[in-house]
C-alpha cells in the first residue's frame, strides 16, 4: 500500500498523495465525517447495542445515486491523525457496541491498518468490519489479513455498461468478484456468537435498482453458482432517488411492490437461504445519517 505512488485501489492512479490528491480526492490524511453508534445495519451487526461506525470521506467510485453523496462525492468531513482514529475505535468499544464498522474505508486502508495495530495493542477486542463498495485491490486486502474480522462488500453491477453509466468505473464486476473471493478466503462463512452477533465472515450486499431487475438476478445467480454453499447475502431495497439520480429517468423513483416481489420470488427460486432481504419501506431518506462531523461521546 503505497501513498507516494498510490496503488491502494483498482484505479491505480499512481498519484503521490503526500503532495496531491488521487482520483478519490484523498491526500495522505485521514478524513472522516462521523463516528457514531449505528442501529440500521443487518440484525447480526447492529444487534441491541448498535454498530460502532466510522464514516470515511471520499470514495473511489462516483455513484450518481449515492445516499451518502455529501461525504463520498462532496468530501464533507474533517481530518484526523492515525492516533486519533485508534482512539475512536477504543472509545466506540467502551460504549459497548458490537463491532467497529469502517464505512467506505478503501482509500484509507494504509492508515486504517496502522490505527488498528495501535488499537489492538491497547485493548481493542471486538470484531472489525470492512464495509466497502467492493471495488478493491486484492493486494490491499491481503495486507489487511488478520486485522479484519468481517467483510461487508457491495456487489453492485453485473453489467459493465451499468457500472460505467452509474458509477464511472470499468470492469467493476470482474474486479469486485475477485475481491469478494479473496475476502472469503480470509474469513470464510459467517460465525455468530450465542446472541446471534456476527464475529467473523463475509456478507455480500446488493442494492436493487429500479428498472434493473435483470442486473440483480445476474448478481444473485453468480453468488449461488460461484460462492461456497452457505454464503450470506443481504438484498437491500432501500433505494431512493438522490444526488444526480433525480435527473436520470431510469433511476428517478423507488422500487415498486411488483419489483420487490419479483426479486423475493427469484431468491426463493435460487434457494439462497442464508442472509437478509429488507422490507420495502416508505421513508428510506430518514435513515441517512446526519454527517455533522461529530464523534459521539
Amino acid at each position: 500500500m503505497n501513498l507516494e505512488k498510490c496503488n491502494i485501489c483498482p484505479r491505480n492512479c499512481g498519484i503521490d498523495r503526500t503532495k496531491g490528491i488521487g482520483y478519490c480526492k484523498c491526500n495522505d490524511k485521514i478524513k472522516i465525517a462521523l463516528a457514531s453508534i449505528h442501529r440500521y445495519e443487518e440484525p447480526c451487526i447492529s444487534g441491541e447495542n448498535g454498530s460502532g461506525t466510522v464514516f470515511f470521506s471520499h470514495c473511489n467510485l462516483n455513484c450518481i445515486y449515492c445516499q451518502n453523496y455529501e461525504i463520498s462525492q462532496q468530501g464533507k468531513g474533517r481530518e484526523i491523525t492515525i492516533g486519533e482514529l485508534a482512539h475512536i475505535f477504543l472509545k466506540q468499544q467502551a460504549k459497548g457496541v458490537h463491532n467497529i464498522n469502517l464505512v467506505t474505508p478503501t482509500a484509507y486502508a494504509k492508515q486504517i491498518k496502522e490505527a488498528l495495530i495501535i488499537a489492538k495493542k491497547e485493548g481493542l477486542s471486538i470484531p472489525v468490519i470492512y464495509n466497502t463498495n467492493g471495488y478493491e485491490n486484492i493486494e490491499t486486502l491481503k495486507e489487511l489479513e488478520g486485522l479484519i474480522d468481517i467483510y461487508l462488500p457491495d456487489l453492485k453491477y453485473y453489467s459493465n455498461e451499468l457500472s460505467k453509466k452509474y458509477s464511472k468505473v470499468d470492469k467493476y464486476f470482474e474486479i469486485a468478484t475477485e475481491a469478494i473471493q479473496e475476502m472469503d478466503r480470509q474469513v470464510g462463512r459467517p460465525i455468530f456468537n450465542e446472541n446471534g452477533m456476527i464475529q467473523k465472515g463475509v456478507i455480500i450486499r446488493h442494492l436493487v435498482l429500479p428498472n434493473h431487475l435483470q442486473n440483480t438476478k445476474h448478481i444473485l445467480k453468480w453468488i449461488k453458482e460461484n460462492m461456497p454453499e452457505g454464503t450470506y447475502v443481504s438484498v437491500m431495497v432501500q433505494y431512493f432517488p438522490t444526488y444526480q439520480a433525480k435527473e436520470e429517468e431510469s433511476l428517478n423513483r423507488k422500487l415498486t411492490k411488483k419489483e420487490y416481489q419479483e426479486i423475493e420470488n427469484y431468491l426463493y427460486t435460487l434457494k439462497l437461504e442464508n442472509g437478509y432481504m429488507q422490507e420495502l419501506g416508505e421513508h428510506e431518506e430518514e435513515y441517512v445519517p446526519n454527517f455533522d462531523l461529530s464523534i459521539e461521546n
